[in-house]
């Protein structure tokens, strides 16, 4: 039983990753801060890195972890674009959130890995 709760509150720093990039991709450009130039690739590679390292250590399946991940970049950008946020569609943005997401699952795995070495 306590398994079961452990498996839920290993889920809401997902949760909690997850609600802040729709507030950061989503945010109208008009409440968007002024940032010097490349700052917005920063925060994407990191907003992606957070998602997949805890969805990793949520125990979502790398399978549908990483392309849902991909697919949400591409989606994002899509719907910046076409919503009236003032904000645009930009493809480097979306590279930039895969090789985060890509970042942040290898750390997780390599964490795991060599706390696995440590404990033999």
């Amino acid at each position: 039983m306590l398994d079961h709760y452990r498996t839920q509150l290993t889920r809401i720093p997902f949760a909690v990753a997850a609600l802040a990039s729709l507030v950061v991709l989503f945010t109208p450009e008009s409440g968007v801060p002024t940032a010097p130039p490349g700052t917005d690739k920063v925060v994407h590679f990191v907003l992606f890195a957070a998602l997949a390292a805890t969805g990793r250590i949520a125990g979502f399946p790398t399978a549908r972890l990483l392309p849902g991940l991909v697919a949400y970049a591409a989606a994002s950008e899509v719907l910046q674009g076409l919503l009236p946020l003032g904000r645009s569609c930009d493809v480097v943005d979306g590279i930039v959130d895969v090789v985060g997401a890509v970042a942040g699952w290898s750390v997780v795995a390599a964490a795991r890995r060599i706390n696995g070495a440590s404990s033999r």
